[in-house]
């Protein structure tokens, strides 16, 4: 039987990466990078995709190591209103007038991305990864990795601390938490792959106890005492 050692080289290279995250454990770093091979591996590196989130317009690119991340939507008065992220910075434009754009829009386009483009964006090296335990959930098992950030590259929210369960079986991303503006418990719905990725749908969740550990959310989901607030959907997928 011959084996093809293209998926292997992938996950190793994948790895590699994950070497220069200086707080993570290594079976939490195994988890995620087989986690990242399954939700779109070498495909991340190079792809041009849109999507319709929402009221915006998103173009999301990565090429040769470059990004290039385009929200756009039009306002109440039909301005037309495009935010632009990339390696160069940020750029925003009002009806094609170039416009002095606040950090706030940084943020969030830059939240935007990151969550679309999980779990490839805990890959990154200001990511430390921690195996924190065992759960099943329905007749699903799951590995829990905790998430945290170092201060330089972790962004505005450096001291959030994430949650993420990794089906032991498919090794998919099915549920992630956080406590940003309030604690939120994320059930992955429908799957579309795309451009050889795959983009998620949620169920979001609100927990209203806000001094429980990030980790610890799946319990009050599995209780049955958390709340849905909203549907996080993405359509109308385009590859550029």
């Amino acid at each position: 039987m011959r084996i093809s050692l293209l998926p292997l080289l992938g996950l190793l290279l994948l790895v590699q990466s994950c070497d220069a995250q200086k707080n993570t454990d290594p079976k939490a770093a195994a988890i995620i990078q087989q986690c990242i091979e399954t939700h779109g591996g070498r495909n991340y590196r190079n792809f041009d995709i849109s999507f319709d989130f929402r009221a915006f317009q998103v173009r999301l690119k990565h090429q040769g190591g470059k990004f290039r991340y385009e929200r756009s939507t039009r306002d109440t008065s039909g301005k037309t209103i495009v935010d632009v992220l990339s390696n160069t910075g940020l750029s925003r434009s009002i009806n094609g007038q170039a416009q002095t754009p606040e950090e706030k829009y940084r943020e969030s386009v830059n939240a935007l991305a990151y969550f679309v483009l999980l779990p490839y964006k805990l890959n990154e090296p200001a990511v430390n990864l921690k195996h924190v335990g065992e759960i099943q959930i329905g007749d699903q098992k799951y590995d829990k990795i905790e998430v945290s950030f170092d201060q330089d590259g972790g962004g505005k929210d450096f001291q959030d601390v994430y949650c993420y369960w990794i089906n032991q079986q498919t090794h998919t991303m099915d549920y992630l938490s956080y406590a940003t503006g309030g604690p939120r418990f994320r059930k992955a719905t429908r799957r579309e792959t795309v451009g050889g990725i795959v983009f998620q749908d949620y169920d979001n969740y609100e927990i209203k106890d806000t001094t429980m550990a990030t980790r610890d959310y799946d319990r009050v989901f599995i209780e049955g005492k958390a709340v849905l607030l909203s549907k996080i959907e993405q359509s109308n997928f385009k590859v550029h």
